[in-house]
């Protein structure tokens, strides 16, 4: 018995691998430019000076940590070179929930390969912060999941985490840029404190809006991509019909159309076939969302009464 399916594996690894080059993720690039290229400015004059950060929002499973991770592996790898001569290195730090400032101060020490001993007061963990980062060249920190410190009710807890984001960006000795990321609830608690906003700029990860014929283009062009990466003819499912079942089988998200397009795919090569069909679309909705084989919005002729977006999103935040 072996517990690893090498033909999955085969099948589905290259196109796990494969980028898709989606216009928001130039959008991003430029953003982080933006927000380095200011950073390398500043630091090149010797004097004091507060960073920049971006703020990247959209819904879940639109993909945003996907293409955070993918241009902050690009920035660590060594071609970021700061005025002092040292590569520079971007941090990531997930947050999964409530959490106070002086706790993630230790979490962010533990990223930075520092593990704290004894008791601290929350001025001199980040104030460790501050130092071990500059030993180490770490110019930026990435918050991702941000909303997730925040609450309706905490006004002043929300107000103490943004005035420690606007810290870390204004701090003297080593400011540090900031990447946070969340559902569109973060713009709103960003917004209240309106220094905070000043330095961030906003990145919109879109919902799928096949009115749009941009839109509509893209799907196109991202079917047919992750297709001929997998060997497979696509044509006989490029409707307007199977594309606006697609997009909504996905709940609008680009991220899990993606999953969805991995899962169909690798279960065409697995049979042998080599022509797309909508049952191996519906055999992947089933795995996506663990619901049973032969009924999903690729086979329903009346799909949208029939399957509620909300629900599916609750279902597959139940089975992840």
């Amino acid at each position: 018995m072996a517990f690893i399916n090498q033909q999955v594996v085969k099948a589905s690894a290259p196109l796990k691998a494969a980028h898709f080059p989606f216009p928001r993720g130039e959008k991003l690039f430029e953003a982080i430019s933006w927000c380095a290229t200011d950073y390398y400015t500043k630091a090149s004059s010797g004097k004091p000076f507060e960073a920049r950060g971006v703020l990247v929002i959209g819904e879940s499973r639109q993909g945003k940590s996907h293409e955070i991770l993918r241009l902050r592996t690009k920035f660590n790898d060594g071609s970021v070179i700061m005025p002092d001569g040292r590569p520079a290195k971007i941090i990531h730090c997930f947050l999964s929930g409530k959490i106070t400032w002086k706790d993630l101060g230790v979490n962010i020490l533990e990223l930075l390969g520092y593990k704290l001993k004894g008791r601290r007061t929350q001025a001199a963990i980040w104030e460790m912060v501050h130092t071990y980062a500059e030993l180490q060249g770490v110019v930026g920190i990435h918050f991702d999941e941000c909303q997730h410190v925040f609450t309706e009710e905490g006004y002043r807890t929300n107000q103490q985490i943004l005035d420690s984001f606007k810290t870390l960006l204004k701090e003297p000795r080593w400011p540090l840029m900031l990447i946070l990321s969340g559902i569109p609830s973060l713009a709103t608690h960003v917004a209240k404190e309106e220094q905070l906003a000043r330095l961030l700029r906003t990145v919109h990860f879109e919902k799928i809006d096949l009115t749009r014929q941009a839109d509509m283009d893209e799907i196109l062009q991202l079917t047919f991509s992750y297709a001929e990466k997998a060997g497979l003819d696509f044509n006989p499912l490029a409707t307007s019909d199977f594309f606006e079942r697609l997009a909504f089988a996905c709940c609008d998200r680009w991220g899990l159309v993606i999953e969805m397009l991995i899962e169909a795919f690798t279960h065409c090569q697995i049979l042998g076939d080599t022509v797309c069909a909508t049952e191996h679309f519906s055999h992947a909705y089933a795995k996506t969302y663990s619901t049973p084989i032969g009924y999903s919005p690729f086979t329903m002729p009346n799909y949208r009464d029939s399957f509620n977006q909300d629900k599916l999103m609750d279902i597959l935040k139940q089975t992840r």
